[in-house]
């Protein structure tokens, strides 16, 4: 018996690899392997000594643990979280996990080693951030290719415009089915920059959209922000990453704030065929930016012509992009407030701030919905993002 209920699709919107050190290094080029860090765990729940014992067994969890971890069944989401769950760096005992899971698909990020590629620093240089990239992209393949419920998410930064649209080719041209920008400014320029423009063509062409997610940004607030003159408030507050108390009530301005780059340059507007989704966000900011890009769209478009849409963004948005609400924001609430058609269900597994039942916790807030609005949710939302995966 699998954890979600055989009556209805889901489709899971986010999930995760738990990398391990040599995640990158053993795909990367020879001649860039030794400048690329292993992945660090130092930011994270993972101890040193959970990863260690993982490694001295060939960088797989032990016969018994895997057993262990299948006889859990429809308890493995509640009960199998970080780097010890099921598949959480294996990709047959990932296989085995869906099984118990019961999703139909499920989108696969990495954790961790994004860290370096994605890193808004231009004093890196690019041959690196960009082999990085590259490395994460061919692990992903590997992971995901035995497996057609398995998606994997490319990562691709922007800062450097050339790099970027190979990068994308490349990462589209061996299977990867969407591609993870960082949502912060591409270092000098907006994401909407025109050197950017074939970026989003190649995306809009090929049916491949892109995601934001957290960590695609700097987690913590400016420390000028946290500097109130009084004691530090205490970091780790129990989650996989450190966000802290003033990290959590700001987390939504970086993604918002790109979201409404990609509006008002007019990115959505010229690739109508162009689709994104902003996942591990939250969602409880997407009415609000809605109402406001189309008011400012029609005020100021008075005097700069550049937002004179055919389209408003509020119909670019519900047409283009998918949000993936928090569990504790309510569902319900947010369609009143929008639109049925803008957000999907996630599990974010295995961390655990997915929760030890994701479902339950959405359901508190839509159990009274109409059926075919829950299914928009918990399917439908998800493959009109993801057209081409439907199975």
């Amino acid at each position: 018996m699998s954890y979600a209920p055989a009556d209805r699709d889901y489709y899971d919107a986010d999930s995760h690899i738990m990398e391990l050190p040599n995640f990158l290094t053993s795909y990367a080029d020879p001649k860039i392997r030794d400048q690329i860090p292993e992945v660090s765990y130092s930011a994270s729940l993972v101890t040193d000594e959970e990863v260690e014992v993982i490694m001295s067994q060939g960088g797989k969890h032990s016969a018994e643990h895997v057993q262990k971890q299948l006889q859990l069944g429809d308890e493995l989401i509640a009960r199998s979280k970080e780097i010890p769950a099921l598949g959480a760096f294996d990709s047959t005992d990932r296989s085995d996990a869906l099984n118990l899971l019961g999703f139909k698909q499920q989108l696969v990020f990495a954790t961790h080693s994004v860290a370096f590629p994605f890193h808004p620093s231009s004093k890196k240089p690019r041959e690196l951030r960009y082999g990085a990239a590259r490395a994460h992209n061919r692990h992903m393949i590997d992971f995901c290719s035995d497996d057609e419920r398995l998606l994997g998410v490319g990562i691709v930064p922007l800062d450097d415009p050339e790099y970027a649209i190979a990068e994308a080719e490349w990462a589209i041209d061996n299977g990867l089915k969407a591609i993870w920008v960082p949502h912060r400014a591409p270092i000098d320029r907006s994401p909407g920059h025109v050197e950017l423009e074939p970026f989003w063509q190649l995306l809009a062409d090929s049916n491949t959209p892109f995601v934001l997610h957290v960590g695609g940004s700097p987690l913590q607030v400016l420390g000028s922000w946290s500097n109130n003159g009084r004691a530090a408030t205490k970091d780790w507050m129990g989650g996989g990453e450190n966000v802290r108390t003033k990290d959590a009530a700001l987390l939504h301005q970086p993604p918002e704030t790109f979201v409404s780059m990609l509006v008002l340059d007019g990115v959505l507007e010229r690739h109508p065929g162009l689709k994104g989704a902003a996942v591990e966000l939250g969602a409880g900011w997407v009415p609000e930016l809605i109402r406001r890009l189309d008011w400012v769209s029609k005020v100021y478009s008075r005097v700069d012509e550049s937002v004179r849409f055919e389209r408003p963004p509020s119909e670019q948005i519900k047409e283009q992009l998918a949000f993936t609400p928090f569990h504790h924001e309510d569902v319900k609430r947010l369609i009143e407030d929008s639109n049925e058609d803008l957000y999907l269900f996630s599990s974010d597994y295995p961390h655990v701030e997915g929760t030890k039942d994701p479902i339950g916790r959405f359901e508190r807030f839509i159990s009274d919905l109409d059926e075919d609005l829950k299914d928009k949710f918990y399917s439908g939302n998800f493959l009109r993002i993801w057209q081409e995966n439907r199975l």
